[in-house]
């Protein structure tokens, strides 16, 4: 059950997203369903507390009940959205992703045949996305993505620390300079206290995750992943090898810190990497990269990287260049020769910045360690 704000604020509703929740409310005495959301339970059984509720108002999402019940719930002013049992996914899901949910499977059989697979192929089928029904399946699913994605933000995961993204290039291969910086980085925000987010995919994304999950190991256990992870540096040729070694560190590792990872189906061909604890997969990438942008409440640290990055500062950057004062948040570009040269992204964020609020909160320096120092100023 949901009980902490939203970052989508709506009217106030309670949401019910397992069956030891629903039968908790029962034994405290609930009568009716008036603003219960209930999400994809089993109710098989549970046929006479039903009848005996006021479902006037109650909203039931993919729900599975005893024969003729659901028609006796709608006769009694319930909302009914239907089991899509033809889409490889459930649109009404109640949690978030974990790696080892997308790629279940996946020591014994290829990445293909994998969750994470079979709904990008579905995504992708011809005419797929100007379909009603699977446009639809497709928006309850990152309807009910962020809402689960609002619940981490009130747990004790997220509560009192600050979240600080991490953004880079999917392509930083392991056992790079870059992806060692990058994992450096995760692992010294995690140890300060801070939680991390990422796009949730490949590259520095992945080792930001993976400093983050090994941030209390030893610094050999962490210098041996490091080396271990760089004998499968990338997704490609095999997206199989490569999630099954990052399974590997997480199988040596089973206790490690939670991170968020926010990827998406629209970049598909990208998979989620292994170590972030807590995954928000959307298909909508704009969705995505709002909302991610959105949670950042402590800052966001920009890596090497290409389009997709520079993307991400300039959407950070109006965010910031539109925002109150008091809702701006630090923007710390690192690697001086790539933002200052090879995209230079800098010179123009510094014009953009120039006399506004946001001025005094963009950095461009050259390590991770001078990134988390310019965070704690």
């Amino acid at each position: 059950m949901n009980a902490v704000p939203s970052l989508h604020p709506s009217p106030r509703t309670l949401e019910v997203e397992s069956l030891a929740g629903f039968d908790r409310l029962l034994a405290a005495g609930a009568q009716g369903m008036q603003g219960w959301h209930a999400q994809s339970l089993d109710l098989r059984g549970r046929t006479a507390p039903l009848a005996a509720l006021d479902v006037q108002g109650a909203i039931f999402l993919g729900c599975t009940f005893d024969a003729g019940v659901e028609e006796s719930l709608r006769s009694r002013g319930a909302l009914i959205f239907p089991r899509l049992e033809t889409v490889p996914f459930n649109p009404y899901r109640g949690q978030l992703y974990t790696p080892g949910e997308l790629y279940a499977g996946i020591a014994d059989s290829r990445y293909e045949d994998t969750l994470d697979a079979r709904v990008y192929q579905w995504s992708i089928q011809p005419g797929q996305r100007r379909r009603l029904d699977a446009t639809l399946a497709a928006a309850l699913h990152d309807h009910s993505i962020g809402d689960a994605l609002d619940e981490l933000t009130g747990t004790e995961l997220a509560v009192g620390r600050p979240v600080v993204g991490v953004m880079g290039g999917h392509a930083a291969p392991r056992g790079s300079a870059v992806f060692a910086e990058a994992a450096l980085l995760g692992r010294l925000l995690a140890r300060s206290g801070r939680f991390v987010a990422t796009g949730g995919g490949p590259g520095a994304m992945e080792a930001a995750n993976l400093g983050a999950y090994l941030s209390e190991v030893p610094e050999e256990q962490f210098q041996q992943a490091l080396l271990g992870l760089a004998a499968v540096p990338g997704f490609r040729p095999s997206v199989s090898a490569w999630a099954r070694a990052g399974a590997a560190v997480v199988g040596r590792h089973p206790d490690g810190t939670a991170s968020l990872g926010i990827p998406t189906w629209f970049y598909g061909h990208e998979p989620p990497n292994y170590f972030a604890t807590h995954i928000a997969k959307y298909f909508a990438n704009a969705v995505r990269e709002a909302i991610l942008l959105e949670l950042c409440n402590g800052g966001i640290v920009f890596l090497p990287g290409s389009g997709g990055t520079v993307q991400e500062i300039f959407q950070d950057a109006c965010e910031n260049y539109y925002g109150a004062p008091e809702t701006i948040t630090s923007m710390v570009l690192v690697g001086r020769e790539h933002w200052l040269r090879r995209f230079p992204a800098w010179p123009l964020l510094q014009s953009l910045a120039s006399g506004r609020p946001m001025e005094n909160r963009i950095f461009l320096v050259d390590t991770v360690a001078e990134a988390l120092a310019v965070l704690d100023a």
